[in-house]
């Protein structure tokens, strides 16, 4: 089984081969991870041409929502998205908060950075900007932000009860934040599960819708909102190179689903943390 800090290793590996993939390697396979499919074009991701500020060169096809779509962003706000990969969901966030706004994108993988930061430079936005960082401990100030977004990322972070912790610090009292994510019900196979490919991938990486959601409450957070789910159905081509036989069988015909989520959230405008909002 490996450590958190393996997880991450194999997260920033796997996410720097995909800074320099096609969008539609990225669309065919989970997540990017490259365990691609000919069955389908697009596993998880939904479609964000028809949003404002969309930009195709940020989008590497990688989310499983469109969170900022749902996140009530105001002009002026000052908006997080956790990681941000190649910018797309800042650069909508953007197109919302306007100029007198800020939009700041974290991201674990400097290739990721890198090519965000290239992008916003063409576009020429001057109130968007990137840092590398682990959202764990995010390299923001506490009570900064009035919206944090955030799309197909938590799954892969060991820690999600420690990012919720983090978005709770982040936001200002009275802030939310509106999540798109990949989560379970019932139990994954032991080979996906265990698997690495299909950590990077999103899917061994997440957990039980129930828990997801109870994470968020028990972290302080009102009015807790699913705003969307969706099934995610991962083709034959790619469980078969995880599942066999009979197991792939009582996999398709079990009560086990994957599902893509977007939920919000409000920290509460006035709490000195999780405990006194209980």
């Amino acid at each position: 089984m490996e450590t958190p800090e393996q997880l991450k290793e194999i997260v920033k590996k796997k996410y720097s081969e995909i800074a320099l993939q096609e969008k539609e390697v990225n669309q065919s396979s989970c997540c990017g991870s490259g365990c691609c499919s000919d069955e389908v074009y697009n596993i998880m991701s939904d479609d964000y041409t028809d949003l404002q500020g969309y930009n195709p060169d940020a989008d590497l096809g990688l989310g499983c929502g469109l969170p900022t779509q749902f996140a009530k962003i105001k002009k002026g706000d000052t908006v997080i998205d956790l990681g941000s990969g190649a910018g797309n969901d800042c650069f909508i966030a953007r197109s919302e908060t306007g100029e007198d706004g800020k939009v700041i994108g974290i991201d674990f993988t400097p290739a990721m950075i890198e090519k965000a930061r290239a992008n916003a430079n063409k576009l020429g936005y001057h109130n968007v900007e990137f840092r590398q960082g682990d959202i764990e401990k995010m390299p923001v100030t506490a009570d900064l932000a009035d919206v944090i977004v955030s799309n197909c990322v938590l799954n892969l972070v060991p820690d999600k009860d420690g990012v919720f912790k983090e978005i709770f610090r982040v936001l200002k009292p009275g802030g939310h934040f509106s999540i798109s994510d990949i989560v379970l019900a019932g139990n994954l196979p032991e080979a996906l599960r265990k698997d690495a490919e299909m950590y990077a991938g999103c899917v061994s990486g997440a957990i039980q819708k129930e828990v997801y959601l109870e994470l968020i409450n028990t972290n302080g957070f009102v009015n807790v909102t699913l705003q969307k789910e969706k099934p995610i159905i991962i083709p034959d081509d790619i469980l078969n190179n995880y599942l066999e036989g009979e197991e792939l069988t009582n996999f398709k015909a079990g009560n086990t689903g994957i599902f893509s989520i977007t939920v919000y959230a409000e920290k509460p405008k006035s709490c000195c943390g999780p405990d006194c909002c209980n």
